[in-house]
């Protein structure tokens, strides 16, 4: 295993009675990228990043954080990562200065509250007590404890879950300065926008296993799709074998609406076109995208990330 990475994994398997949660999992993260970890609910991402963490330990495989042995180097592998869990409790009557603070003194070398009140944009909430802050502000908080110690890794277990759009972008803005500053940041999320704006590599994850790995430029072209062509009916949609069968294309039905992919639009939107008229479909709109990481999830899966 090398030195030379934030974050090396090999062969990781957790299970928990019948469940096998993670299999022959196999993850390296390089120094000062972003890097996303994709998919549903009971995929495996959280297991694995409490076994990467440090919070549990795996049944069978090893892991190297910042170049060193959770076995006999935990300690100082503390002192050099932060973690910001899906939710964080805090008293309601702790204060956000209060409360940096507080986690700040758990460590040996801490950044001054001033300074991450500035980076999280809190500074006039200072005094205010948690329980009055704002779904994104409590996130902005939950952030800025595991960046108390100023870690060189912070892992990030859906950060922006359940916030407006709004405070999403704000908290995407600060996963970038973070970037900026060079520090490797892992995290979950099961937003696909999100994970194509901030990460610089992302692997897709199903069933305890990581499928593929990649940009997301990379993975989007694997496809050989740049394009989805998506028709909407007006009504309940007709029946979507025969207009496949004619089509000679895969068709995802998505309730009101029918996705199609297409390899070179120009000549297949024309080809769709024609299959619609001969079919007699009532179709309300036809829309064109580029292909997403949700595209390529569907074809390693065979499932929306959400399902």
């Amino acid at each position: 295993m090398s030195d030379s990475w934030a974050i090396e994994a090999i062969g990781l398997r957790k299970r928990f009675r019948e469940i096998e949660a993670v299999r022959g999992l196999d993850l390296r993260v390089v120094r000062g990228e972003v890097f996303g970890l994709l998919g549903p609910n009971g995929a495996g991402k959280t297991t694995t990043l409490e076994m990467l963490e440090g919070l549990v330990r795996p049944d069978v495989g090893q892991i190297r954080i910042l170049g060193m042995d959770w076995r006999d180097q935990g300690a100082a592998i503390r002192t050099r990562i932060g973690v910001q869990f899906q939710s964080t409790e805090l008293d309601d009557k702790v204060k956000v200065r209060e409360a940096l603070e507080m986690f700040g003194s758990f460590y040996p070398r801490a950044r001054a509250p001033a300074e991450l009140l500035r980076l999280l944009h809190l500074e006039d909430k200072a005094e205010a007590y948690q329980r009055r802050l704002s779904g994104g502000q409590r996130q902005r908080l939950a952030l800025g404890l595991a960046l108390v110690n100023d870690p060189e890794l912070v892992f990030l277990d859906e950060p922006t879950t359940g916030l407006d759009p709004q405070a999403r972008q704000g908290l995407w803005e600060i996963v970038r300065q973070l970037k900026g500053e060079g520090r490797t940041i892992l995290l979950t999320t099961h937003y696909m926008e999100e994970a194509e704006v901030l990460c610089d590599r992302v692997g897709i994850m199903d069933r305890g296993q990581i499928l593929q790995l990649g940009t997301p430029r990379e993975l989007i072209a694997g496809l050989q799709q740049p394009s989805i062509a998506e028709i909407e009916f007006v009504g309940d949609p007709p029946d979507v074998v025969p207009f496949a069968a004619h089509l000679g294309k895969p068709v995802e039905a998505k309730g009101q609406i029918w996705a199609v992919p297409l390899a070179d639009a120009k000549r297949d939107l024309q080809s769709l076109l024609v299959c619609v008229e001969a079919l007699n479909l009532p179709m309300q709109q036809l829309h064109v995208r580029r292909a997403s990481l949700e595209d390529v999830f569907l074809q390693l899966t065979g499932r929306s990330l959400r399902d």
